[in-house]
């Protein structure tokens, strides 16, 4: 599940290191995908569907040979340079970690992929794709270059839209932590950001009355994309009745808590 979940992930857009971005849909797209193991025990077979799954498989089977032949140069040369080129091809910081989890405790591994023959061959593919082999002896450079991706995977410039679900802090007049919901501008479920005492107290009182805030800031890749800082520019935003009434639900839920949050006194 872990190697599918980074073929997905690379299916959906190219990065060294992916966090908390896209994983949600990601995961989505394998809840019909079927794993078990074939006769023996040797073997796990997944069966990914055609219409929904494929671009997955074909995705998922060029970062694989994309991150043999990193593993080749690094293994000959010293060098780390192919690993960065691999990531156009799929070549992630979680798929490093899924081959990791795969290979080590074992002699090797191998990955093979069999296009259904009623569907045809996939555009760019080899009709018999051959097998793609990982050693222990592998291990070194794929721990490196997942430490590397981890590492120099920059942060992002965003402008999200959100609503609260969660402020703090130690006292009035202070900045304080808020936590939202992305409804859209960031590709991950929920941001925390530090708000100054203004932007704090819009953020509260764009939610007491059922409104999401706007704000821009930098998605830092250090803690898997899941905190905004340099946030500014914290604005309320409409929003369609359907989701003003659910933001105003969810405030009745927690209006104790939202009151003290918001407390100025």
């Amino acid at each position: 599940r872990q190697m599918l979940l980074a073929g997905a992930l690379a299916a959906r857009g190219r990065a060294g290191y992916y966090g908390a971005r896209h994983r949600g849909p990601a995961a989505a797209s394998l809840e019909n995908v079927l794993v078990g193991p074939a006769t023996g025990g040797q073997r796990l077979t997944a069966f990914v569907p055609v219409m929904t799954g494929r671009p997955l498989a074909v995705r998922l089977h060029q970062a694989l040979c994309a991150a043999r032949e990193a593993i080749d140069y690094q293994r000959a040369t010293g060098g780390m340079d192919a690993f960065d080129g691999a990531v156009e091809a799929g070549v992630s910081h979680e798929l490093t970690e899924a081959i990791v989890a795969m290979v080590r405790g074992t002699e090797g591994a191998r990955v093979a992929v069999e296009w259904a023959p009623g569907a045809g061959v996939p555009e760019g593919c080899a009709a018999r794709a051959e097998p793609v082999e990982f050693s222990p002896g592998d291990l070194p450079a794929l721990r490196e270059a997942g430490a590397r991706y981890l590492r120099d995977e920059p942060s992002v410039p965003v402008r999200v839209t959100g609503a609260v679900v969660r402020m703090r802090r130690a006292a009035p007049h202070e900045d304080g932590t808020v936590r939202i919901r992305v409804i859209a501008g960031a590709d991950v479920p929920h941001l925390r950001m530090t708000l100054d005492e203004e932007a704090y107290r819009i953020a509260g009182h764009a939610h007491l009355v059922g409104l999401p805030i706007r704000v821009q800031g930098r998605l830092e890749s250090r803690g898997g994309f899941r905190r905004l800082t340099g946030a500014s520019g914290v604005v309320p935003v409409q929003v369609d009745e359907a989701e003003r009434d659910r933001l105003m639900k969810s405030l009745q839920e927690n209006i104790d808590f939202f009151e003290e949050a918001c407390s100025t006194d």
